[in-house]
Order: structure tokens, then sequence, then C-alpha cells
């Protein structure tokens, strides 16, 4: 066992303390569980996303210059 540091909003981990409390469990055992589900489950994001993403991050983007170009080359209002 490993004593480690965190940095946490203070109202996130005010509410996670008091929903913990009430349920009577442990906090640290929580956030042991969060990291071992978060390392042992299969990704949420599927491989066609990814790809399909990394397609998109590689085309050339717009210069649209300021928000009034935006709204005149858009016809937003």
């Amino acid at each position: 066992m490993v004593l480690k540091t965190f940095n946490v909003q203070e109202d996130t981990y005010k509410e996670f303390s008091g929903f913990c409390k009430e349920l009577g469990i442990s906090m640290s055992k929580q956030i042991e569980r969060f990291m071992e589900s978060f390392i042992t489950e299969e990704p949420v994001a599927k491989k066609e996303y990814l790809e399909k993403l990394n397609k998109i991050r590689k085309q050339k983007t717009i210069h649209v210059g300021s928000i009034g170009n935006f709204k005149k080359r858009y016809g937003v209002e």
C-alpha cells in the first residue's frame, strides 16, 4: 500500500466524502476501484471512432478571422 496525494476541487472532495460517509464506504477504496476499472476495462472509444477522429485532425483548418468575419462568411446573425 502506498500513500499518494492528489489535487481535487474542494467542493468535489466534500461532496464525495459526504457520499462515502453516508453509505459507510471507504473513500480510498472507491478511488482504488475507479482506477482499477479504468485500466482494466475496454476503452470507451471504439477503433472506428479513433480512426475517424485522426482523419479529421489531419484535415486542413479554415481560418475565419474575427467573429465578425465568421458571421459574415457563414451568414450567422
